[in-house]
């Protein structure tokens, strides 16, 4: 069996043309093993190969090399080639695939739920025939496409009349054409049209000129296929709502103090009841290393694969044979069940003795079965060194208990994520930007992260001083080097879970916030990889620039009262020096952060002790530059600096200088060379699966971050208050783009409820310039306001618009929470938060909310989502 690839491409002198396929004769994915084609005079590049006379089911892409070097390639979806029928030859037409302009609909989301399609055979006995197929994805379940055209086969323009296409690989679609002979005569000019399946009335034409069908002369025994082609679609915006809470926080008649795995099931069934269609979960990575409340922070997983024992539904793991310690743990689930709020530390503990337990019981025998056997083969990889790691840290369990919670976790989750696909319902999963310090994957690949720094975030409107995450940073000439793949297998092992993602902090892909070890905030940070600044070029700007002066941390003695009021006399004469007439600097055993926190640790944590702390933290920021890590004598403006006592003490020609070079550094300087970062490393991450993707993109945003994310179509994430225009206080919903996820706030934030009286005269401007609504704004913000405001987010243009519970909830004063301080899940600025918030209400409650559900199913439908 012969197949004949073509493809028209224009190549300038030195270029080459190859193709890598699954097939061992395309190099079996090895581009150095690919195939280079040849080329004719009039640009159409071609291919033979022979195959054995046996059906074949394989994929296949294009690449451009100059010389040895890649540099040009189609876009991540494969052509793709199943040939049944050896008994021909194949003669394949191409077409370079390039983006499209609805990536998104390309997503398992689409192809595998919302717009997924039960497979359809077009079955057809003619031994010389043409085939042809086209990526069309923008066509829901009761529509279908058609080939329509100038012959009579396609209907003579008849859509109705024309050749229906099968849908067996959406959402690639492909039909076989009986043309008969006169059509060789004359051109065939054809359509591509999205039709009603039951009354054939016409959805979409394709936009554009009539496409020409070249047929090349007929060889007996032949099948010609025209292949890649793209449906040419403008224009269609499909939209749907959506619920964000942590696992954690559900609350059921059948967990066990804290949301599980099987809960999702249930609240499913109450999303789609009210004709949602997104759920997205905060991360359920295990965080276990200290088995207390500290481990409830979702961020900072000790595993990119392990799935989080906490979320295990105990009844689906087995029955104790134990009467009497079934009767114990279902008395303790009642007791967890009631409380308030979780507590982690009992759930965690009385869930590991019931591990313990039933694997005693159950384990051999779930060892020994075909599925487990299956599941540990698939993933040994990581599981091996997870389970030793969490052997050696617990050194109480075998290490076999933890093969059998991991097996127990993924059919929990796989189970839930099917349910979901059963009612239309997609699973959005996060994965966070950094890993646990001490993280299994910092221990078995160590080279791949910077251990000397954290990672963090710049002072923002979660915290004024920065955020210090306590992760290692990336190191990502390795990880570049190993071609990504570390994170590639991160981003597969999601998708075996979730059919869309968040990309928590996707900043940290163009550039990090760095701290070194020695800091406790953020404010001392860098942003790496990044471009510093030489002597030269600072003094060039105007600043009269002494590095000695200015990158030392000292205080003018003026200005500390304003920190330690009473305590002035007392920190001079422990913590400070002179280093001139007029200035104190931190003694070498408080001239670090870390120094500091240890010292106090010991302390009682009185006021006194916490305004000397705090205060002698800001004097260790008290620089205007930051001295590169890795190059000498060049210089990073320390984050708003503007706002140190040190930047008070320049003159107007020094403050000039320095705010111009400031300006400079953080929202030009680096704008391409960020870009390109940012791209280096999403394009094949996000290729390496067909997840939704979606990213976190709020903070400080440097132009290149949305020129990037506009071109990889990567959701951006869009907060009313939170405006990205610093020109304007409220971000204009109407105007958000298509490509993007619009949510009234995030985990980190306050409800709408709590937001309301937070601050009055900025709630007054909104009740009035925004809302439209005259007279002075309520101090409550009352179910009728909150529907309002949710009615605006899902008449937003975004494709999704994913609501956090509790503002749900809003929207019904008999429903919602009486106390909407206890609605707040995380505050950035405590790095040691308790993460316990939990549904005041089950879940089975919810569904019977009659009047709410009508209020939030009339909304959905109202916003045409």
């Amino acid at each position: 069996m012969k197949i004949t690839f073509n493809i028209q491409y224009d190549t300038t002198w030195g270029q080459t043309l190859h193709i890598a396929g699954s097939l061992p004769e395309l190099g079996a994915w090895n581009n150095a093993c690919a195939k280079e084609m040849h080329c004719t005079e009039a640009g159409n590049w071609f291919l033979e190969i022979e195959l054995p006379d046996a059906p074949v089911d394989f994929e296949y892409r294009y690449f451009l090399r100059s010389g040895v070097r890649m540099i040009f390639e189609e876009w991540k979806k494969n052509h793709r080639l199943s040939i049944a029928d050896t008994t021909e030859n194949y003669y394949v037409i191409d077409c370079w695939q390039n983006f499209p302009k609805n990536i998104p609909f390309y997503s398992s989301a689409f192809a595998k739920c919302w717009f997924a399609r039960t497979p359809r055979k077009v079955q057809t006995n003619r031994r010389e025939k043409i085939q042809i197929s086209v990526s069309a994805p923008e066509i829901i379940g009761n529509q279908t496409l058609v080939m329509v055209g100038n012959q009579p086969e396609l209907g003579n323009w008849n859509p109705a009349q024309a050749l229906v296409m099968d849908d067996a690989n959406f959402p690639e679609w492909s039909c076989q054409i009986p043309l008969s002979e006169p059509c060789r005569t004359h051109p065939v000019e054809y359509k591509f049209c999205i039709i009603d399946k039951k009354d054939k009335s016409v959805i979409r034409w394709e936009t554009g000129e009539n496409r020409i069908l070249s047929l090349p002369d007929p060889k007996k025994n032949e099948t010609v296929i025209f292949s890649g082609l793209q449906f040419r679609d403008e224009g269609f915006e499909w939209k749907c709502a959506g619920t964000v809470v942590p696992v954690f926080s559900l609350r059921s008649e059948h967990s066990f103090g804290i949301g599980d795995f099987a809960d999702l099931k249930a609240f499913v069934d109450w999303l789609s009841l009210t004709s949602q269609k997104i759920l997205q979960i905060l991360p359920v990575n295990d965080t276990t290393q200290t088995h207390t409340y500290l481990d409830s922070y979702p961020y900072s997983a000790i595993s990119i694969y392990a799935l989080h024992p906490v979320y295990l539904r105990l009844d689906a793991m087995g029955k104790l044979n134990s009467s009497e310690r079934d009767v114990f743990y279902r008395k303790k689930q009642k007791e967890l069940n009631a409380l308030e709020a979780v507590d982690y530390e009992q759930v965690e503990q009385t869930k590991w003795a019931f591990f313990g337990e039933i694997f005693n019981q159950e384990g051999e025998k779930t060892l020994d079965s075909e599925e487990f056997i299956e599941f540990f083969n698939n993933n040994k990889e990581w599981l091996v060194p997870y389970a030793s790691y969490s052997h050696l840290r617990d050194k109480i369990y075998p290490v076999e208990l933890y093969y059998y919670l991991q097996f127990h976790l993924h059919r929990q989750l796989s189970e839930a994520k099917d349910y979901a696909h059963s009612k239309g319902i997609v699973l959005k999963g996060d994965i966070p930007v950094g890993i646990g310090r001490t993280s299994v994957e910092v221990h078995t690949a160590p080279e791949f992260f910077n251990m000397q720094y954290s990672t963090g975030a710049p002072p923002d409107d979660f915290s004024a001083t920065g955020q210090n995450w306590g992760f290692p940073t990336c190191n990502w000439t390795e990880m570049e080097a190993d071609q990504f793949g570390w994170w590639k297998k991160r981003f597969g092992k999601m998708s075996d879970y979730f059919d869309a993602y968040r990309i928590d902090h996707i900043l940290g892909f163009f550039r990090i916030w760095e701290i070194p070890e020695s800091s406790v905030q953020g404010l001392s940070g860098c942003f790496s990889p990044a471009l510093p600044l030489s002597v030269e070029e600072i003094r060039h700007a105007g600043f009269n620039f002494q590095p000695e002066r200015y990158t030392r941390a000292r205080i003018n003695e003026c200005f500390l009262p304003e920190l330690f009021g009473d305590y002035t006399k007392e920190v001079c004469r422990i913590y400070l020096d002179r280093s001139s007439a007029r200035h104190f600097a931190p003694k070498e055993k408080f001239n670090t952060q870390l120094k500091i926190k240890t010292w106090f640790s010991g302390k009682e944590d009185d006021e006194k002790n916490r305004v000397i702390r705090d205060s002698l933290y800001a004097v260790c920021n008290e620089v205007l530059f930051i001295e590169d890590r890795q190059e000498h004598n060049r210089f990073h403006p320390r984050i708003v600096a503007s706002s140190s006592f040190m930047y008070r003490e320049l003159d107007s020609s020094d403050k000039y200088a320095f705010d111009n070079l400031y300006r400079d550094y953080f929202y030009r300087r680096h704008n391409i060379f960020w870009g390109e970062q940012g791209y280096g490393k999403l394009l094949p991450l996000i290729s390496s699966t067909d997840m939704l993707a979606c990213g976190e993109d709020l903070g400080m945003i440097p132009e290149c971050v949305p020129a990037v994310m506009k071109q990889l179509q990567i959701f951006s994430l869009e907060i009313e208050r939170m405006p990205k225009d610093p020109g304007v206080e409220f971000t204009c919903l109407l105007n958000l783009p298509y490509h993007s996820v619009c949510t009234t706030s995030t985990h980190d934030m306050a409800t709408i409820r709590m937001w309301w009286k937070e601050n009055p005269e900025k709630t007054q401007r909104y009740y009035n310039d925004v809302l439209h609504r005259r007279g002075t704004a309520p101090d409550e913000c009352p179910a009728e306001i909150c529907g309002q405001i949710l009615f605006n987010h899902l008449n937003a243009r975004s494709m999704l618009t994913i609501i956090p519970l509790q503002d749900w909830l809003s929207v019904d004063d008999r429903i919602r929470r009486a106390d909407t301080n206890k609605e707040r899940i995380n505050i950035p600025a405590n790095p040691f938060h308790y993460w316990k918030y939990r549904m005041h209400l089950t879940i089975e409650d919810l569904m019977h909310a009659v009047k709410l559900n009508a209020r939030i199913k009339d909304l959905i439908r109202d916003t045409g989502r």
